[in-house]
């Protein structure tokens, strides 16, 4: 019997092929990231592409799910007479899911398809043989600074998305639930925990691998010319986001099993 006439068998080979080159590619980012030079001007060019030009689309992000996770509470909670209780489901919910997994996904959209498609036309233009050629690495020149640039700025982006979204929610409930700011905020400050925060800040930096390490790989592994970066592009971003909304419920789950431990 033919395996690969099986109907699923190709989707599962190229899941085989995906985890064990991401494997791969994980062990010589480990290895060299321990054993090389770190090039600290390329990772300054990474933070500044990954945080700093990612902010506007993640306030964009923050406000909009603020205000209108605000509203539908609001609106949903006032039929039984519990708005007041709408800073506190609301900042919970920022602060463990919406504020990392949106932040992650709109990074892994711009910053993802911005990897693959770079690496991608290195590889094509033979940029990386050249690397090669000269005696560099390309996983310590190429790959390194895009993997630490985003875990460096990935929690960093969370934090300041979890402030804005409260933002937006604490607008929303002053101007359309009218609901006081300051009885708002007190709500928020006084109902949010350490754990709540920390919840959704350690989630973003299993996030950041998520998003850097596939993408850098589907740039890397670019064949037969320009066609193939645009696949790379729409398989980073859309693989990215895959595993970041799969690894939102394993991370949620753990973090909820250590803190009744604890």
């Amino acid at each position: 019997m033919n395996l690969m006439a099986l109907p699923l068998a190709p989707f599962i080979y190229e899941l085989l092929h995906f985890l064990g080159g991401v494997g791969m590619l994980s062990r010589e980012i480990f290895k060299e990231f321990f054993t090389t030079r770190l090039y600290w001007k390329l990772l300054g060019e990474q933070i500044y592409q990954v945080g700093v030009r990612s902010t506007p689309l993640v306030v964009i992000t923050s406000v909009s799910v603020g205000m209108v996770m605000a509203l539908q509470f609001g609106l949903g909670l006032e039929k039984f007479g519990g708005k007041m209780y709408v800073p506190k489901l609301l900042a919970v919910t920022i602060l463990r899911e919406m504020g990392p997994m949106f932040t992650s996904l709109m990074v892994a959209a711009r910053v993802g398809a911005g990897f693959a498609s770079e690496i991608g036309s290195m590889v094509v233009t033979q940029q990386i043989d050249a690397i090669r050629a000269l005696g560099t690495s390309p996983i310590r020149k190429i790959v390194i600074p895009r993997v630490l640039a985003t875990l460096i700025v990935l929690p960093i982006l969370v934090a300041f998305a979890n402030v804005v979204g409260n933002a937006g929610g604490l607008l929303i409930g002053a101007t359309e639930l009218k609901l006081d700011p300051s009885f708002y905020l007190l709500k928020v400050l006084s109902t949010s925990s350490l754990s709540d925060y920390f919840s959704g800040f350690a989630k973003s930096f299993f996030f950041a691998l998520i998003i850097s390490i596939p993408s850098c790989y589907f740039g890397l592994t670019v064949k037969n010319g320009t066609k193939e970066v645009g696949i790379a592009t729409t398989k980073a971003v859309v693989v990215s986001s895959i595993m970041i909304l799969i690894a939102d419920f394993f991370l949620s789950k753990l973090f909820w099993v250590v803190e009744k431990i604890l």
